[in-house]
């Protein structure tokens, strides 16, 4: 008996349960049309639940919020779906819908799709779900993210194509989680994108952001964060919003941060019915702003036509691409289902409008609270709502039609395939669906959703209220955002302002703190600059340009060297010329007056010197001009090598006189005069400079550089430079030690002869050790500061040995002239006293008596001497003074000879 009782009760629940199903799906289904192939529609027509609990069941939960663009969406699939049944696109085919209504509640969309897929009233568990077959087909829907998301779980599980037109969500791109989800729009990527792009257009780069504390919320949000940073936006301020609980508390306190912030331009990621609470309270407060809208309410009637709704600011937003439904129009200004569908939406929309009943739920006449039954079929929906925002529904339904008509092998005439389909073949076949439709082409990408872009929208005063308009787009595939700027009507034409911190001017950049937008403005440093308007960082001017601190553009460099055109090349053109022909007026002087004691036994060396010396002033030459580096190498070799072998020849001079000067110590003169071979020491000192040269050339060679100036500003210098100065530095030592060694040699045999090589050799050592330090220090003055150290060396030598050699021969010359003149009296010989007398040499000083013993003068008996027949050298002309201090000492008093005066001037 207790067994049998126990059956009894089993069979009353489950009878009881059966009756409950029954009824729950009836009641579920808002919207039904029979047909060859069901499409199941999901669309939260209403936006809440009734005292939402988490302890309501969905079943047992009351709808409330009717929402007029849902309605209007989900009106959209059912006409396209009624047009494709009227067209015979399918032929033969009959398209039936199914629509649930899960009221943005996501259990209540898994209890719709479950419902949905059930079979005999349950739902079906296999473990090969390519065999199961469904009464629906294929799904439409859902609107929200929030509810889209667990829907496309479940109905990835069975396999069956799911197509969304407004679920952006960019979560729903990953197909291995949502298998079998589409959607005819972009991913929020791109939606963030387009609006990271569209401040940044405007430079708006301070703003905040309100966000739905949901999937669609969440996800869109932090792509906009992405997006935002590569674009340099920062936030003053994000705050979050919950769907459900005090929601109008919530919105007050945002509301309040709103007020107090700095930032004009805040973004809402919301649903209308919150950015509806927002602007009522910034209403309140006359708070205006610059508004940024995502798709969710872009286009919302509703808020356009609030009371109050131009107080609130500039809205400006993204959409999905719209178009014209045809025929829509028409099916909105005369609702009714067609006979044998149920739709109980259209019902509680003429219910709220004209307080309408309809009589019976398959014929048309409708019982109205009003005057004129015809008076039910309005405009009203055409002004709530933007119809082309369905356009997308159209689009969709389309999409499904064309992957059936490509599985049931249909025709013009008739579709041979099975209507009991099975869905996994039709999301294969979705995958690589193209079609046209209205002269476009459409297809998904291996996200399964299309990348058409987005239209830029604003709102529009018009009287009390706003309208929309296009302003511009958003193409995915280039990435770029579009703006008609003539259609966007700012206040004094002046894009409203919202950063901060004040734009950096041209020639300035950025300072930046520890928020990426908030910077000081700091002038370009020098090589660097910016030509724009808050310019992030300056730009680094480019080759052969520079700029100087906080410029706006960039400068062609000035390039200085001694050019020829210049006052101190000319000077120093002048100046060589002129040396160059003293040496040549020295040698053609030379050799004219080769027979000349004074010349005759130098003028080889002299030559030498001369062409040293000419070698050297070329090289002046060579610092003038555009320097390469050629030139730079050319005029150090010829200045170290000519200077190098006229010093040689002058310490071949300072050696001969300082051997002559040695002949008190006959054994050390034998000895030293082995050294005293003039053409090769020459050879020899001049061939090791010439090795200093080759080895500098080689291992440390000079260069052309250019350098920026110290004093002169935009200028480049461009000079040669000499290498790491070791093989410069050892060039001039060298030269500077032969002039040390000829200095010591005159020096310590100093006579008059001596004279010219010590302060020759002075004046060298002189000028370059006051030119050095200045050539080390002052890097823009070296090839002017070598120059003059080579000229005054050069001029030094001149004015030394020739120019005085010259005087010599020319006074020699006119003092002849003179002694010739007068009647000259022979000179007699005191053969007792050996003793010329009366003889006058340098100074004029009398010579008493001079042992003539000491002369070797031929023909002395004759009593006529010509003074141009002596013949006498430097060296003994030293030796005769010597010994005529000598005989004074002694107080010598030699016989006086007859009188004559001569000198040894020419000597």
């Amino acid at each position: 008996m207790r067994s049998l009782s126990c059956l009894f009760v089993l069979g009353v629940a489950v009878m009881l349960g059966l009756q409950f199903q029954f009824s729950v799906t009836e009641s579920m289904y808002g919207a039904y049309a029979p047909g060859d192939i069901v499409i199941g529609i999901l669309s939260s027509v209403h936006t809440d639940i009734k005292d939402l609990q988490p302890w309501i069941l969905p079943d047992t939960s009351v709808c409330i919020n009717f929402d007029l663009l849902t309605f209007v969406l989900s009106l959209a699939s059912i006409h396209t779906i009624e047009m494709i049944n009227d067209s015979g696109f399918l032929p033969g085919i009959q398209l039936g819908h199914l629509m649930c209504d899960p009221c943005a509640y996501a259990t209540k969309a898994v209890q719709c799709v479950a419902d949905m897929l059930a079979v005999n009233g349950s739902l079906t568990v296999l473990s090969d779900f390519s065999k199961f077959s469904p009464p629906v087909k294929a799904f439409l829907g859902e609107r929200y993210t929030e509810t889209s998301i667990p829907a496309a779980k479940l109905i990835s599980l069975y396999k069956i194509p799911q197509v969304s037109c407004t679920s952006s969500a960019a979560a729903l791109s990953d197909k291995l989680r949502y298998t079998s989800f589409f959607r005819v729009i972009p991913s929020n990527i791109y939606q963030t994108q387009a609006l990271a792009k569209l401040m940044r257009h405007f430079n708006w780069d301070w703003i905040g952001v309100m966000s739905l504390d949901d999937d669609y919320g969440k996800g869109i949000y932090e792509n906009f964060v992405r997006h935002a940073e590569k674009e340099r936006i920062c936030f003053d301020f994000d705050e979050v919003v919950s769907n459900y609980g005090n929601v109008k508390q919530r919105i007050k306190e945002v509301a309040d941060i709103i007020r107090n912030s700095t930032a004009k331009v805040v973004v809402l990621f919301l649903r209308i019915q919150q950015v509806e609470m927002l602007f009522e309270e910034m209403i309140k407060t006359n708070t205006s702003r610059i508004w940024i809208a995502s798709n969710t309410w872009s286009m919302s009637r509703l808020l356009m036509k609030m009371k109050g709704i131009n107080k609130v600011g500039d809205i400006l937003g993204t959409t999905f691409i719209t178009g014209n439904i045809p025929g829509f129009e028409d099916y909105l200004q005369n609702l009714r289902p067609r006979p044998g569908a149920r739709n109980d939406f259209i019902r509680e929309y003429k219910q709220m409008r004209f307080n309408c009943s309809q009589q019976s739920e398959h014929t048309s006449p409708l019982a109205c609270n009003v005057t004129d039954p015809q008076e039910a079929n309005d405009d009203y929906l055409l002004d709530a709502v933007d119809v082309t925002e369905a356009y997308n529904q159209r689009i969709a339904v389309y999409a499904v039609a064309h992957a059936m008509k490509k599985l049931l092998q249909c025709n013009d005439t008739a579709c041979s395939g099975d209507t009991n389909l099975p869905p996994y073949k039709l999301v294969d076949i979705l995958r690589k669906v193209n079609f046209t439709l209205d002269n476009q082409t459409y297809s998904f990408n291996e996200n399964g959703e299309f990348e058409n872009g987005y239209d830029v929208m604003m709102w529009k005063q018009n009287g009390d209220e706003k309208v929309c308009e296009v302003v511009g787009k958003f193409l995915i595939k280039t990435g770029d955002i579009e703006i008609y700027k003539h259609k966007i009507p700012w206040t004094n034409n002046t894009v409203p302002w919202s950063r901060c911190s004040q734009p950096c001017p041209p020639g300035t950049g950025k300072n930046i703190s520890s928020i990426s937008c908030c910077y000081d403005c700091t002038n370009c440093t020098e090589g660097f600059y910016s030509n724009e308007t808050d310019q992030h960082t300056c730009k680094q001017c480019p080759e052969g340009s520079w700029s100087l601190p906080g410029s706006r553009e960039c400068q062609k460099w000035k390039v200085w060297f001694l050019e020829w055109s210049s006052a101190y090349s000319i000077v120093v053109v002048i100046g060589t010329v002129i040396g160059a022909l003293l040496l040549v007026f020295s040698f053609i002087f030379y050799i004219l007056h080769r027979e000349k004691p004074i010349i005759k036994d130098i003028l080889v060396i002299s030559c030498l010197m001369k062409f040293g010396l000419m070698v050297s002033f070329g090289g002046v030459i060579l610092f003038l001009g555009s320097p390469n580096i050629h030139l730079c190498r050319a005029q150090q070799i010829m200045y170290g090598l000519g200077f190098t072998l006229c010093v040689s020849c002058i310490l071949v001079k300072a050696l001969h006189i300082f051997l002559e000067l040695m002949s008190s110590n006959p054994a050390k003169q034998r000895k030293l005069r082995k050294f005293d071979k003039p053409f090769v020491i020459i050879g020899i000192f001049t061939a090791i400079q010439a090795l200093i040269c080759i080895f500098w050339m080689i291992f440390d060679p000079v260069d052309v550089e250019e350098k920026q100036s110290k004093t002169q500003l935009l200028t480049l210098n461009r000079l040669c430079t000499q290498g790491s100065m070791y093989g410069f530095g050892v060039m001039h030592v060298y030269i500077a030690l032969l002039a040390v060694v000829c200095f010591g040699l005159a020096f310590k045999g100093r006579d008059n002869e001596t004279d010219p090589i010590i302060f020759s050799m002075l004046i060298h050592l002189f000028a370059w050790l006051c030119f050095i330090p200045i050539f080390i220090t002052q890097y823009e003055s070296r090839p002017i500061v070598q120059i003059s150290g080579i000229m005054v060396s050069n001029y030094g030598v001149i004015f030394c040995h020739f120019a005085p050699k010259w005087f010599k021969t020319l006074s020699e010359k006119a003092e002849t002239l003179k002694a010739v003149k007068p009647p000259v009296d022979s000179l007699t010989n005191d053969s007792d006293s050996g003793v010329i007398s009366n003889f006058t040499f340098g100074s004029r000083e009398s010579i008493h008596s001079i042992p003539l013993s000491r002369f070797s003068i031929a023909e002395s008996e004759q009593s006529n001497w010509d003074i141009d027949s002596l013949r006498l050298s430097e060296a003994s002309i030293a030796s005769f003074r010597r010994r005529r201090r000598s005989w004074r000492s002694r107080s010598l008093r030699p016989r006086s000879l007859r009188p004559r005066s001569w000198t040894l001037r020419s000597l």
